[in-house]
């Protein structure tokens, strides 16, 4: 069987539709000023736990107090990256690989604590910092050797928290029985600066874009990679890092978190797009149905359905209410629609990482406070026939909530 490749098409529905995408203005935030911004909130969380330093163990926590997102970090799960906090002071324990770039994003050399084998040559610079990063292959074997030797630098006496201690043993050995930070580290992170909710907001409305940008150019018997190409690719456009494109057709719609293919979107078929991107290290997670040509009375109904429950959990969602109630809110008013609905969650936090505490979820009691951004969503999948969903991002206010999507929430017709 002769293989045809769909790329010239691909390519060709990218060239249409990028002229045609509206990228929405870019944020005005100041990343150094927010990296410190970040920083001083995590130190005041510090100061009221029973420790004298964290050790952060996760990159997304890193880049939190640091600015420095680490490349090898997002790529390779073994990849292993650290950060020791102080009231005064902050040092990064990385891969040699890491140092030059942790270097030029402004992480003081002096600071920087390497392990493991990675060559790169000062030449005939004479910048000190270049001579210095250029010996730092080899300095330490691992993660633990380095991280002990900046405990050795540190004042005697100084009890650790490490977040994550259960994974990660080895380090707890080196910190003496560190006490587990991780709560610390999640609060901090889970109020966000004004600077984070405005990359958030961007790349929310950025993925929106994409999907509007995809719609326009949409015809009878599109591919579903097509779709998938105009969305990654006005993600790109507007400097946002695609991660995940969900566009399936028809009865592919059902499936979840599936890969686009060379499916052809029919006419009365509804198509499911769940997509996200990353910018400046903050995700998006949007979702958005659409039906080519006039919807029947089935897929009205479904759509009312899961719209019916996400709206629930937008008036719900307040400081105070429970991440429980805000799950009972949306099956509640989803399930009331639909014959048969059953769910795990509906929502989920997010920022540096696509999924933040606390989850949507009917055994999660934790109360939202004002400042948390979340997904909500209440999707449905019925396989045979097809998948329907809403997925917005928002922030909690000190009386509701405040929606960092445009607000376009009605199901999308695509002339047929």
């Amino acid at each position: 069987m002769t293989m045809v490749s769909s790329g010239p098409r691909v390519a060709e529905a990218v060239t249409r539709a990028l002229p045609r995408a509206e990228v929405p203005p870019w944020p005005d935030v100041d990343l150094r000023v927010l990296a410190r911004e970040r920083l001083a909130r995590l130190r005041a969380g510090l100061a009221g736990a029973p420790y004298d330093a964290l050790v952060l163990t996760q990159p997304e926590s890193v880049h939190y107090v640091t600015g420095y997102r680490s490349v090898p970090g997002q790529v390779f799960r073994a990849h292993r990256i650290s950060a020791v906090v102080t009231g005064d002071d902050l040092w990064v324990v990385c891969a040699a690989s890491d140092a030059p770039a942790a270097a030029d994003w402004g992480v003081p050399v002096d600071r920087l604590v390497p392990f493991g084998r990675f060559y790169v040559e000062a030449g005939q610079a004479v910048n000190d910092n270049h001579v210095q990063i250029s010996r730092m292959a080899d300095r330490h074997s691992d993660l633990p050797a380095a991280l002990r030797s900046v405990v050795g630098r540190l004042a005697g006496g100084i009890r650790f928290g490490l977040e994550d201690t259960s994974g990660h043993p080895e380090l707890a050995e080196v910190l003496a029985g560190a006490d587990d930070a991780t709560a610390v580290v999640t609060a901090a992170r889970s109020i966000k600066l004004p600077g984070e909710v405005a990359i958030l907001r961007y790349a929310a409305r950025l993925s929106e874009s994409a999907v509007r940008a995809a719609l326009v150019t949409a015809v009878p018997g599109v591919t579903e990679r097509e779709l998938a190409a105009v969305i990654a690719a006005t993600m790109v456009a507007g400097a946002g890092d695609p991660r995940f494109v969900v566009a399936t057709t028809g009865e592919r719609s059902a499936l979840a978190d599936a890969m686009p293919t060379d499916r052809r979107w029919q006419p009365g078929e509804a198509a499911r797009f769940d997509v996200g991107c990353v910018v400046e290290g903050y995700w998006s997670d949007i979702g958005r149905t659409a039906v080519l040509g006039e919807p029947d009375d089935r897929q009205r109904r479904v759509y009312a359905a899961v719209h019916a429950g996400e709206q629930a959990q937008l008036e719900l969602a307040r400081p105070g209410v429970t991440a429980a109630e805000l799950f009972r809110a949306g099956f509640d008013a989803t399930g009331g629609h639909v014959m048969s609905y059953r769910r795990q969650h509906c929502g989920h936090g997010i920022g540096l990482s696509i999924y933040e505490p606390p989850v949507i979820a009917p055994d999660i009691d934790v109360p939202l406070e004002a400042g948390m951004t979340f997904c909500f969503e209440t999707p449905y999948y019925e396989l045979g026939w097809g998948g329907m969903m809403v997925e917005d991002t928002v922030v909690v206010t000190q009386t509701g909530i405040e929606m960092l999507c445009s607000g376009e929430r009605e199901l999308a017709v695509v002339p047929a």
